[in-house]
């Protein structure tokens, strides 16, 4: 034992592979694609709602990988959530007019209904993380 303190920085607690994460954002992402394609109605939206605030999440732990469940939750449906309000400009369809492929990134039209599925989404897999810390 090195002497560390469980969830000090450096302690197997504190640690979270970044190759895990790029592998969990990848199989995620196919999901989210797979769901936008697939699956009618509601369900279809709020799954995908969810599987995009989970790769928000990925993302920011990914960025920092030693951050606390809360934090990283907070932190993605922050994220979420500005993007979601940002559609209220009209700035993100004028980019998926330029650009396409972004309006799977940024979206075009706000929901509010979709604030609900990011706070769900980064509810549950801030609530898988840790307790897959915990288990570390």
């Amino acid at each position: 034992m090195s002497g560390r303190r469980r969830g000090e920085p450096g302690s197997a607690v504190g640690k979270r592979s970044r190759i895990g994460i790029v592998v969990a954002g990848a199989v995620v992402t196919v999901a989210g694609l797979v769901v936008s394609t697939s699956v009618a109605g509601a369900a279809g939206d709020v799954g995908g709602g969810m599987l995009y605030a989970v790769l928000v999440y990925l993302g920011v732990l990914f960025v920092a990988p030693r951050s606390r469940p809360l934090v990283t939750a907070a932190t993605a449906f922050g994220l979420c959530a500005l993007i979601e309000f940002a559609q209220l400009t009209g700035a993100p369809a004028a980019l998926a007019e330029w650009f396409p492929p972004i309006r799977m990134v940024l979206g075009t039209t706000f929901v509010a209904t979709d604030l609900v599925a990011y706070l769900s989404g980064v509810i549950a897999v801030g609530a898988v993380d840790a307790a897959a810390r915990r288990r570390r």
